[in-house]
């Protein structure tokens, strides 16, 4: 078995190593540490999100800084200012038998004044983030021009955050013949543009596959109705009553939305997206590393960079538009060796996903069955039961058991194990007795289509002037709407009317989704019609293949144009 002694690491930092407890390297540290410690070449190296890459590149970079020199010689640049702070913090801990080494966090949201001052102290080492850099950089703050070593950590969160420009113009400024190291867990066009541009002939290190899941994964879906990711989410959560979990949304409307839901429902939740001030966030990272907030609903750009140990499930509400980013997402658990598991929420339509994913991410993902009311009754029970086992007699509550004593004397201890449990019971299944005890059936029907339910008829004044033919607007009204391909059909498009139809039952959902709705200031009118599009000819009328318009490079997807009203403001979707 391999230990830190026998990569060639110094005494000084070994003994801090020992003292923090670490004794035998991970892969990546094993693969890389040996190779930067003695060997004057630029790296790209790829592995998981917790799989130890802060030492593998920490420990080389300060074994190699001379600490009786003033200058900075190393920079590590990463995506955000969590992670700057946590490298800082890891790199110190590493360097404590060292004396003489100052590393120093750069990062928005605090007194950069007092930042460029601990610089001048002599920071050998700078942990960055790319806009305060770049901004202490325009304003002479920072000198990197006798840089030795460059660390580019989660190269590939960086490039999908825009930082590309930032990041070019930061390497710009430091010397031709410093060492690059480019740690990154996927290996997209874009980081590969990276590596071509700035570094020389870089060795590779790769830990598991590129782009590929970790091993501890595991990787399940459930497919529901549109209109019921929110039971679904509940489902899983009751299922797993010591959940510990990151639910990522797509948008910040819905990650707000689901957050605010599930407070409301009891949970111990918290939202993290970009509409926070850094103050909400850091409140809210603290409370959830504390773990006084169980569910962390978040979307992609807020959570990049998050590092937090333990958590059990990853639960995809929506599937990213991105397959690096569910490798990401889905290397939030799993981390240090623990097991976990990722959790897809999906409807039919986009089963075909699946496969692909599981090709690129080289791991089979399991179609699951969502927990019926027993199931969910009997895990949560059985947490309770083993929560009160687990729990010692305060020291102080003798005096005050004779009267309780006295007020149960008279029931069996099957009977007040029975009303103890009733307590949790009656609260589940209340809950669930007000729902079906099974999710809506999935129609198997190829369309998702009702059989012989009764349809509505609805208008909507956008059509093909406005850049839709019928496939770009049944996609939006989908999207939206959180329906099913086939919930959506008879779509009609004119030049500046549209028509098409849902289920009855889903009527009220339809004209409450558009209320006080606007497109580029134009307020947009769904209203229920009577009109079959006869008016429309032959084929077209009966198939809803109308419209001239060809969507003229609009990605079917993308529907930014539409925005809320409320008060006057306009208000945007995402």
């Amino acid at each position: 078995m391999t230990d830190f002694s026998s990569l060639g690491i110094e005494p000084m930092l070994l003994e801090a190593i020992e003292a923090l407890g670490f004794q035998t390297p991970t892969e990546i540290q094993q693969q890389a540490i040996p190779i930067l410690l003695t060997q004057e070449k630029d790296m790209v190296a790829l592995a998981q999100t917790g799989t130890g890459k802060t030492a593998a590149f920490g420990i080389p970079m300060l074994q190699r800084i001379d600490p009786n020199s003033r200058i900075t010689q190393g920079l590590v640049i990463a995506p955000t200012r969590e992670l700057c702070l946590q490298i800082s913090k890891e790199l110190a801990k590493y360097a404590s038998h060292k004396k003489g080494l100052y590393i120093v966090p750069i990062y928005g949201g605090a007194s950069i004044s007092d930042q460029a001052k601990a610089v001048k102290k002599g920071a050998q080492v700078l942990v960055a983030t790319p806009g305060r850099m770049q901004d202490m950089m325009r304003r002479k703050m920072i000198d990197i021009s006798a840089i030795e070593y460059c660390v580019l950590d989660e190269a590939d969160e960086m490039l999908n955050m825009g930082f590309k420009e930032d990041i070019t113009n930061i390497l710009a400024h430091t010397p031709n013949d410093k060492l690059t190291w480019l740690f990154s867990a996927t290996m997209p066009k874009e980081v590969a543009n990276i590596a071509k541009d700035f570094m020389h002939k870089p060795v590779e290190v790769t830990v598991g596959t590129k782009n590929a899941a970790s091993n501890n994964i595991q990787h399940e879906y459930y497919v529901v109705a549109g209109r019921e990711r929110y039971s679904a989410l509940k489902r899983l959560s009751d299922t797993h009553p010591d959940i510990y979990s990151i639910v990522f949304c797509r948008t910040k409307r819905d990650t707000q939305r689901v957050a605010e839901k599930l407070i409301e429902d009891g949970y111990n939740a918290g939202a993290l997206h970009g509409d926070l001030s850094q103050n909400q966030r850091d409140v809210v990272m603290k409370s959830f590393r504390a773990k006084q907030i169980k569910t962390l609903v978040a979307t992609d750009v807020a959570a990049r960079g998050i590092d937090v140990d333990n958590i059990t499930h990853v639960i995809h509400y929506q599937l990213p538009d991105e397959i690096e980013t569910y490798t990401h997402r889905s290397g939030r658990t799993g981390r240090a060796n623990s097991q976990g598991t990722s959790m897809i929420i999906m409807t039919k339509g986009e089963i075909a996903k699946i496969r692909k994913l599981e090709r690129i991410i080289n791991a089979k993902i399991s179609s699951a069955s969502l927990p019926d009311v027993s199931d969910i009754l009997t895990k949560q029970l059985q947490y309770l039961a083993q929560q009160i086992k687990a729990t010692d007699a305060h020291p102080e509550i003798e005096s005050y058991l004779p009267e309780v004593n006295q007020i149960l004397a008279d029931f069996s201890k099957d009977e007040l194990v029975q009303r103890l449990m009733s307590v949790e019971f009656t609260r589940l299944h209340s809950y669930y007795q007000k729902k079906s005890n099974a999710m809506t059936p999935q129609s198997s029907d190829d369309s998702g289509r009702p059989a012989k339910a009764k349809d509505t008829r609805y208008t909507i004044n956008i059509g093909s002037r406005d850049d839709y033919d019928w496939k770009s607007l049944k996609a939006f009204l989908n999207d939206f709407l959180s329906m099913n391909p086939g919930d959506i059909y008879h779509v009609d498009v004119t030049d500046n009317l549209s028509y098409f139809n849902t289920s009855t039952d889903k009527k009220e959902a339809v004209l409450a989704a558009f209320e006080n709705f606007a497109m580029d200031g134009r307020s947009i009118n769904v209203r229920v019609t009577q009109k079959r599009g006869q008016h429309l000819v032959g084929k077209q009328a009966f198939g809803g293949r109308s419209g001239k318009g060809r969507s003229k490079g609009r990605d079917r997807g993308d529907f930014s144009r539409f925005s809320k009203k409320k008060k006057n403001k306009k208000r945007g979707m995402r």
